[in-house]
């Protein structure tokens, strides 16, 4: 498996992709998901010119961050209130806020520095009980108050979507961006719409995505 060839075909799809839809491909972002990956192929990746890196387990980042903190690191995975502190200013990122108790502890922790954190509201766009993310009803509700809560910079909106084959996820990608657009229509500064993974990025850059989170299509399959 040759991770830089991967990453550059990876490039020519999301450029491809924008082109279809009129878009520039400079303005997309490909977090390149290392979890359960080593620092070793993540640095040969990193030398290839790629700068965004996205983790999903606290303790694993940690150790990854430790010896290559120059990476722009994003955190995508769902973040245990507790596990807040070990992130501050550690982070670029942060693509899964989906709770006024993590909000909370955030600004709490960030404000004691003087800092605020980046960061992407998560959506339940499928609306699935067993995923996080925000219900689009209450989006909001929840949006106010991560703003009242300070600390945080609310820059768009992420999502997981149900599993399904990449054009039945077309459906999801849509919504996603009706929402968004509903956020910017109301005077939210928001910029950034998180969608799309290594089997459907090509059809979520269609829709609108603007960050993409790529893993197996250029890490290969991890256990």
């Amino acid at each position: 498996m040759n991770v830089v060839d991967n990453l550059k075909y990876v490039k020519d799809i999301v450029k491809s992709s924008a082109n279809k839809v009129d878009r520039n491909a400079d303005e997309i972002t490909i977090v390149a998901v290392s979890k359960k990956v080593s620092i070793d192929t993540i640095k040969s990746v990193y030398e290839s010119n790629h700068n965004v890196f996205g983790e999903s387990y606290v303790q694993e980042f940690l150790k990854k961050h430790e010896v290559s903190p120059k990476i722009n690191w994003h955190f995508i995975g769902q973040l245990q209130s507790n596990k807040v502190k070990y992130i501050v200013n550690k982070i670029s990122m942060l693509h899964s806020l989906d709770r006024p108790s993590l909000a909370k502890e955030i600004g709490k922790r960030y404000k004691e520095q003087n800092l605020a954190l980046d960061a992407l509201l998560q959506v339940n766009i499928g609306e699935e009980i067993q995923k996080g993310g925000v219900n689009p009803n209450d989006l909001f509700k929840f949006m106010d108050s991560v703003l009242e809560t300070g600390g945080i910079n609310v820059l768009g909106l992420m999502c997981i979507h149900p599993y399904e084959e990449p054009e039945e996820c077309r459906k999801y990608f849509v919504k996603m961006r009706n929402l968004f657009d509903k956020v910017v229509d109301r005077g939210y500064p928001i910029k950034h719409l998180s969608m799309g993974m290594s089997s459907d990025y090509a059809q979520a850059i269609e829709e609108g995505s603007t960050i993409v989170r790529v893993g197996s299509a250029i890490f290969g399959h991890r256990n």
